[in-house]
């Protein structure tokens, strides 16, 4: 089943680069992924205050996978969305939708569909910790009912 921009509270546009795309003339899967680590990662800096190079907390990836519809091309725009399925103690479980244009120009359908889970440790001891509490508001907003 895909989802709607609309369905993606916090959205950013990711223009993709020559070298995004593979022999086949198309962005190569892996680079899908590197969409969703920065859509995630340019929330949590922005939004929620995250300090990743010196915060006593960091984000640990657990598990993430990506279901592929169409594909892209340079020159094209992505807009990456971002929810959050789930917020528990120390993790949480990020949804993105990946599609082609902008919102006033692409399409409204999702190109790809991926999820990624983050455990937030302790930088030092790497233990799980509690979610900071300006990031836990920042990602409450994002929850998806």
């Amino acid at each position: 089943m895909t989802t709607a921009r609309t369905d993606y509270p916090f959205r950013i546009v990711i223009p993709t680069r020559w070298m995004d795309n593979d022999v086949y003339g198309h962005v190569n899967n892996v680079q899908y992924y590197s969409f969703v680590d920065t859509v995630v990662n340019r929330f949590l800096v922005d939004e929620g205050g995250l300090d990743m190079h010196s915060g006593p907390v960091i984000g640990v990836a657990v598990e993430s996978g990506c279901r592929f519809s169409r594909s892209f091309a340079f020159p094209q725009q992505i807009e990456a969305g971002l929810r959050v399925a789930h917020l528990g103690t120390s993790s949480v479980r990020y949804e993105v939708a990946l599609f082609i244009g902008e919102d006033a120009t692409g399409e409204d359908e999702a190109a790809a569909e991926a999820f990624f889970v983050h455990v937030f440790v302790d930088r030092e001891q790497r233990r799980p910790t509690p979610v900071p509490a300006p990031l836990r508001s920042a990602l409450t907003r994002l929850m998806s009912t």
